[in-house]
């Protein structure tokens, strides 16, 4: 198998998609972190949309997390998605629910006032209330089975552990199998590890330097 590189950035959450599943498949990889606001010109010569995660495969790059996490699948060991096709298919849809929730996340945050922010919460509150419908008896998405869905939603629910400490939104109120996924997820080995320790800082900064209704918030917390 060829050399597995990928290019990341500290914050990106698809990036941590594809360490999770490198790690649940306890594959070897290098990982070289990159700044997006200063893109070194050999990023540049590797990603058509000048976004992370690439993963070099020898000397071919493969960008776009969904397809990183697929190429993982057909060619690793240790699989995550589910052996049946349409269990596989649902799990396709509700990874690319998580892409939509990742945006909700971004629109939150970016909000510029009050009732921008009321109503993301509102959207963000209503794609939980999907899951808990979904979610069975756990502790996973799907069972007792660790799968790539889990490792959507582990990048998702860690943006949660930073905006705990901003109020309390009352997105997850009220949803107790999402919560205890959330907590199940956040216990992982895997997802503990797909980054950096000084990540919450990061993030905590990035989100103050929005310049939004969230960082108004931050300041009074």
């Amino acid at each position: 198998m060829p050399k597995l590189t990928l290019i990341s950035h500290h914050l990106c959450p698809y990036v941590q998609r594809a360490v999770i599943a490198l790690r649940e498949k306890r594959v070897p990889f290098e990982r070289i972190d990159v700044d997006l606001a200063n893109k070194p010109a050999w990023f540049n010569t590797l990603s058509p949309l000048g976004k992370t995660p690439v993963l070099k495969a020898g000397d071919v790059a493969i960008f776009e997390s969904a397809v990183i996490l697929e190429y993982l699948e057909e060619t690793q060991p240790l699989p995550l998605h589910p052996p049946d096709p349409l269990q596989r298919a649902e799990h396709r849809s509700w990874i690319e629910f998580g892409s939509a929730t990742l945006n909700d996340i971004a629109g939150l945050y970016s909000a510029p006032d009050e009732a921008s922010f009321g109503g993301k919460v509102g959207k963000l509150s209503d794609k939980f209330a999907w899951l808990e419908r979904r979610l069975g008896s756990g502790p996973y998405f799907d069972g007792n089975g660790f799968s790539l869905v889990d490792a959507v939603f582990g990048p998702v629910f860690r943006y949660f552990d930073v905006f705990d400490r901003i109020g309390d939104f009352g997105i997850l109120a009220g949803k107790p199998k999402v919560t205890g996924w959330r907590e199940k997820l956040a216990a992982r080995s895997s997802i503990r590890a797909a980054v950096s320790g000084d990540y919450d800082a990061r993030l905590w900064a990035f989100l103050h330097a929005r310049k939004s209704h969230i960082s108004v918030l931050m300041a009074k917390a």
